[in-house]
Order: C-alpha cells, then sequence, then structure tokens
C-alpha cells in the first residue's frame, strides 16, 4: 500500500465507489444497458487498486495487461451503449438538437 499516498488512495477508492452507485442509479433509471456498459471499466479501476495495493508488485504485473484490455472494452461498450440511448431517444422524439 506503500506506492500510493493517502489521498491518491482515496481519490482511488472515491472513485470506485462513486463508479458503483452511477451503475446502480443507471439500472434504477430504466439504462441497464448503460449500466452493463459501465462494468468492464469497474473491473478496470478494480485491477488497477489491486496492483496498487500489493504495491506495483512486479509478480502482478499482469493486472496492468488486464487493466489495460477491459479500459479498452469498457470504453468501447460505453460508446456502443451511448449512441444505441442516443438513437432510441431520436426514435422517440426525445432530446432534439442534442
Amino acid at each position: 500500500m506503500h506506492a500510493l499516498s493517502l489521498g491518491t488512495w482515496w481519490i482511488h477508492v472515491a472513485s470506485v465507489v462513486e463508479w458503483c452507485v452511477a451503475i446502480v442509479l443507471m439500472n434504477r433509471r430504466g439504462l441497464s444497458g448503460m449500466a452493463w456498459a459501465m462494468l468492464p471499466a469497474l473491473v478496470s479501476a478494480m485491477a488497477a487498486c489491486t496492483w496498487h495495493l500489493y504495491d506495483n508488485s512486479e509478480a502482478l504485473r499482469g493486472l496492468v495487461t488486464l487493466q489495460a484490455l477491459f479500459t479498452v472494452i469498457g470504453n468501447g461498450a460505453l460508446a456502443l451503449a451511448a449512441w444505441q440511448l442516443h438513437r432510441r431517444r431520436r426514435v422517440n422524439g426525445v432530446g432534439h438538437g442534442l
């Protein structure tokens, strides 16, 4: 745990908690597609936090690759979910001019 300062840990943990809350709120608003699309980014964040928790151990270096992979998957999933949400709103006549 010495790899990061207390302030940096605070930001990491707060971001993960905030992301979890956002997933729950998206799902409650009926945006389950967006909520599911947010999960790979959460996995990425958890991989980063785990690697840092063990002082960036070389034995766990694979977590860096896992984080990168899930970041790419998450970005693609979120882009697709946002595009589908935009398309659905246009079909329903909501959000013209956005």
